[in-house]
């Protein structure tokens, strides 16, 4: 019995790319060089900073410079991060309907507390449960996060879905034994294909998410 519905933030609830990309184009401008287009940095976002600062200058979180660079990225989004993100369409609706149909909901993102604190509300957002990157002390894909979103709740994890667009987040419900559903809307990272990733369904929009929780509560 479906009890509880717990989503990934960026890429899933809220298109977060335009400012988690002006940010790093920011960057970019200011060394000189050219912004890139979204497409070359959309497919990141899910990843956070180190998706970011990958896709923006080609270093990995072991080179030298990263640490900086990282830094200096969470500063700059830090000052613009509620200008153009917003929610996906019809993702209002479909909280709506989940409260009319008894179903809590909540958000377990690895994006810290200090921006997803003051992201969500500016979101208009008002989850039963908010589990952030550090919260716990691991995050995506360790289960703990999903797992300490279902002790808040006073929910058994394996009445929770959890609904996300990276490989992170299949493996984390995987290991949290939460049904999955994979936001094919969503950012979806440089895994490969995500029908590939051995969740439970793919929702296409966000609309797609109510008629697949239905034909599951139908079992």
């Amino acid at each position: 019995m479906i009890q509880a519905v717990l989503f990934d933030l960026d890429g899933t609830v809220a298109d977060t790319a335009p400012d988690l990309a002006g940010a790093a184009n920011d960057m970019r401008v200011a060394r000189g060089l050219d912004p890139l287009p979204m497409s070359a940095l959309r497919p990141m976002v899910s990843a956070g900073a180190r998706g970011m600062v990958g896709a923006a200058f080609g270093v990995t979180k072991e080179a030298a410079e990263f640490e900086a660079l990282k830094d200096e990225f969470l500063d700059r989004y830090s000052r613009r991060m509620t200008q153009a993100s917003e929610l996906f369409g019809g993702m209002t609706d479909l909280l709506d309907e989940l409260r009319v149909r008894n179903l809590i909901w909540g958000i377990v993102t690895n994006k810290a507390h200090r921006f997803a604190d003051q992201l969500v509300p500016a979101l208009g957002l008002a989850p039963d449960v908010l589990i952030c990157g550090d919260t716990t002390a691991h995050a995506k894909p360790h289960p703990e996060p999903l797992l300490e979103a279902a002790r808040r709740l006073g929910i058994n994890a394996e009445f929770c879905i959890y609904v996300g667009d990276d490989l992170r987040d299949v493996q984390a419900a995987q290991a949290a034994r939460m049904r999955c559903i994979i936001a094919g809307y969503g950012y979806l990272g440089d895994a490969g294909d995500p029908r590939d990733w051995g969740a439970d369904a793919l929702a296409q929009t966000v609309p797609d998410i109510l008629g697949i929780l239905d034909s599951w509560r139908a079992d």
